[in-house]
């Protein structure tokens, strides 16, 4: 029988119903593995079994359950645990990329993977050219080069919210040889990577999954046996691992994770309707708005949206003037991370680099995540801080 999402996401990870022990699965601790005979330890170092490997950095029952948990969220094959959402980005770009070969990112692209690319990658002989968020299939197949080994791709952008044509990318990326990887954090449970053409599906777990705003985990999902050996190959010879308590607990995480981004994405979509209304905002980037430049994308690939959202400020206004109005707030705490269940309110005019474009949207951004608070406290608290901008 073929279940619903918010079912299997109860039971997956786990040893079932009709067992005689514990709902959830414990945590299993430990570095040196022990084996009853050398013939077993050489077996069971070829592949990953119901055993553990050789040694504690391979994993063991709590991350194996959370692997499989992880794959089967994000539809793909097998999956990697690794210690941060930016180990997440590193392992693949790392594990597909070499001295000489060429690396396309879009400009809109998370900070630190722009910054790796620029000082660690580009120290080691590999080219990163920037591209236009929302390049078209012919843009994006006039930019490969022969030497291009990577496509990466982030949808929507990290603060400026661009929707990316994945389909279309991944159409000229995989025509010409090249791995499509994508940063998938912001569409978990809503798009689905690998019917869309990824090759490599990165995940800031500490986010959605987590839920809690006190884990940092990371993962990255393939769709093939082949990927999956390129990928785990390149996670253990740079000696990724995640400590098997925070994976527990994101494991545990995951089963509301339905629950709480039901709630967050109705509430968020209010919120960004609201923001729409105000007479200092110039403009709302929530690519479920139809307003948003990249709506016809997020209606075509994605099932729903989550809380995280752009807000652009009528230019009359400066980056102080956002300042104090985030400062004034009660109920929206100053963070980079989001996906938990505290609301937030980040400024990020100053903090977007643009090589492909200006990034100018005509006034001071922020960049704005709800939480699990009511709507209407949300909204009072908002209404009182945007009063201080004048």
């Amino acid at each position: 029988m073929s279940h619903k999402y918010e079912t299997r996401l109860s039971h997956m990870g786990r040893a079932g119903t009709h067992v005689h022990g514990f709902v959830n699965p414990g945590v299993h601790r430990g570095s040196t593995v022990l084996f009853p005979d050398c013939e077993t330890r050489r077996d069971g170092a070829a592949k990953r079994m119901d055993q553990y490997m050789t040694y504690g950095t391979q994993g063991g029952p709590t991350h194996y359950a959370f692997e499989d948990a992880i794959a089967e969220v994000e539809g793909g094959k097998r999956a990697m645990i690794v210690g941060t959402g930016l180990a997440a980005v590193v392992v693949p770009l790392l594990a597909y990329l070499k001295a000489g070969d060429h690396c396309l990112m879009p400009d809109s692209v998370y900070g630190p993977a722009r910054n790796i690319a620029n000082t660690m990658m580009a120290g080691w002989g590999i080219e990163t050219t920037f591209y236009d968020p929302c390049v078209d299939e012919a843009g994006m197949a006039a930019l490969i080069r022969p030497n291009t080994r990577v496509v990466y791709t982030e949808s929507p952008g990290s603060h400026t919210f661009e929707m990316q044509d994945i389909p279309a990318i991944a159409r000229a990326a995989h025509a010409r040889g090249a791995k499509v990887l994508m940063d998938n954090t912001w569409g978990i449970r809503i798009f689905q990577p690998f019917q869309h053409g990824v090759d490599v599906s990165i995940q800031a777990l500490t986010k959605y999954v987590g839920g809690h705003s006190d884990i940092l985990l990371g993962s990255v999902t393939v769709n093939t046996d082949e990927d999956w050996q390129i990928i785990r190959g390149a996670g253990s010879l740079l000696g990724q691992f995640a400590s098997p308590d925070d994976v527990w607990l994101a494991l545990r995480g995951l089963r509301t994770m339905s629950v709480r981004m039901k709630h967050q994405e109705k509430s968020g979509i209010e919120m960004a309707e609201w923001f729409a209304q105000q007479p200092q905002v110039k403009q709302v980037l929530h690519p479920a708005l139809p307003s948003h430049p990249g709506h016809a994308i997020w209606k075509r690939d994605f099932t729903g949206a989550t809380s995280l959202f752009g807000v652009v400020f009528q230019p009359r206004y400066t980056q102080e003037d956002v300042f104090r109005f985030i400062n004034a707030l009660a109920l929206f705490g100053i963070g980079a991370s989001w996906g938990g269940y505290e609301s937030l309110a980040l400024p990020t005019t100053g903090f977007i680099t643009r090589t492909a474009g200006t990034g100018d949207f005509g006034g001071p951004m922020a960049r704005i995540h709800i939480g699990l608070e009511d709507v209407s406290d949300l909204k009072a608290d908002l209404a009182q801080g945007l009063a201080k901008m004048g």
